[in-house]
């Protein structure tokens, strides 16, 4: 089963990054030691896409140093 949406805001918010708003249901990212922005659209309680999963791991695979 695909984790929800707010699993991975919470990871997200959990490794420092700082949520800079957005336009919908699409909330943007960021974080001082991560080059790039993460968007993650869709409610709450939605089941997460696989390419916001992906994403998701990236940025907190570089953030750690991992």
């Amino acid at each position: 089963m695909p984790p929800k949406i707010r699993e991975l805001i919470a990871e997200l918010e959990r490794n420092g990054f700082v949520n800079r708003g957005g336009k919908g249901s699409h909330r943007v990212y960021y974080n001082s030691r991560y080059t790039k922005i993460v968007t993650i659209s869709g409610k709450a309680g939605d089941d997460a896409q696989p390419y916001q999963v992906k994403q998701v791991k990236a940025a907190v695979r570089e953030v750690k140093g991992k």
